[in-house]
């Protein structure tokens, strides 16, 4: 049986359902991230879960006990989890040490007590050295590992986070991503983690649920995420893609847009119907020699092209007006204005029924 379970829940805000009638079953021990654009419900499911606000329908189950439904929702306080909040929400007169010991203290616990899981946790997210300086003192990195190890101290059954890394800079956000992950490993906490950025939710996750407009579009591993996207928007939401309209014409063949017509080697077909293909940026072959295969390649004109260090990135225009964006390494250097040709293997097309 699932640990934490969303059974129909919704939260109307007058006659807008920011989240509607979402399912979601989470096992003991994961770390499920929501992910979506702004405005998509992941923050507000997360309050649910949290007791701060309450569903207008449905409820939520943790452990098999009923925690949340319409007009009898748990106390935040009754729920033994633990909430990371975009800011660290740190108290500035309390040193590393008295802001991590201070859940344990309002829990009346023993002093030596106190001291071993502080040491504990310090140690477990490299605090230990800082333990007697205040919030001013630590850069955004060690604050947010201070807000972790306050989390993590009381040992909740469930951990909550909220775009905990959105106040970071580039390169430190790209370090909490891996030191989330690993206290995960080490503590398997059941965690709910919500983010707008793809990359924390690859890094992240053992499951990762697309929402949008208060729906979930899809929920799977990383992988299965973004190699078998199953609608147009979480092909375009997660990872450079490219979309192609057209019509299934039987088999594996849809006819797009502008002439080209694309072999599928995978995706779900709308038979006889409107049917979209999703191929990545790299997964497209460009070259200035037209390819000796005949299937699913087609000619057009570089519009723009930008080295990047790692590759080169890509605009064509083909015919029917279509501009098909793609990478190639470095040594393939074609300037603006040349006729090129594109080859989009079958095994990376992907169709997408709806």
């Amino acid at each position: 049986m699932a640990f934490v379970e969303l059974v129909g829940l919704t939260k109307q805000f007058g006659p807008l359902a920011v989240v509607n009638k979402v399912d979601l079953s989470i096992e003991k021990g994961h770390l499920v991230c929501l992910l979506g654009p702004s405005g998509c419900g992941k923050t507000t499911t997360l309050r649910l879960i949290a007791g701060f606000i309450e569903p207008s329908g449905g409820e939520i189950r943790v452990g098999g006990k009923r925690l949340s439904a319409p007009g009898a929702s748990a106390p935040p306080e009754a729920r033994n989890m633990s909430m990371i909040f975009q800011s660290y929400a740190l108290w500035p007169h309390m040193t590393v040490f008295e802001n991590v010991a201070y859940g344990l203290r309002l829990r009346k616990m023993s002093r030596d007590e106190i001291r071993s899981r502080v040491d504990e946790i310090l140690a477990a997210t490299k605090l230990s050295m800082l333990a007697e300086r205040y919030p001013a003192e630590l850069s955004g990195g060690q604050q947010q590992r201070v807000s972790l190890a306050r989390a993590l101290v009381i040992k909740p059954e469930t951990l909550l986070l909220d775009e905990p890394l959105s106040n970071l800079d580039a390169n430190l956000r790209e370090e909490m991503r891996f030191e989330i992950r690993r206290l995960h490993d080490e503590y398997r906490y059941t965690t709910v983690y919500v983010t707008h950025d793809q990359s924390e939710a690859m890094t992240t996750a053992d499951t990762i649920v697309v929402m949008n407009q208060g729906i979930i579009e899809q929920a799977g591993s990383p992988e299965d995420i973004y190699q078998r996207p199953r609608s147009e928007f979480v092909a375009r939401f997660i990872g450079g893609t490219n979309i192609f309209k057209g019509r299934h014409v039987g088999e594996d063949v849809v006819a797009c847009e502008g002439g080209l017509t694309l072999r599928c080697g995978s995706g779900e077909f709308a038979t006889g119907g409107a049917t979209a293909v999703s191929v990545r940026h790299h997964d497209i072959i460009l070259s200035s020699e037209k390819p000796a295969v005949e299937a699913n390649c087609i000619a057009g004109m570089v519009t723009r092209q930008i080295y990047l260090g790692s590759h080169r990135d890509y605009l064509v225009s083909i015919p029917g007006g279509e501009t098909v964006r793609t990478v190639a390494p470095v040594n393939v250097a074609i300037p603006a204005g040349q006729q090129v040709w594109l080859h989009f293997p079958p095994e990376h097309c992907r169709a997408l029924a709806h």
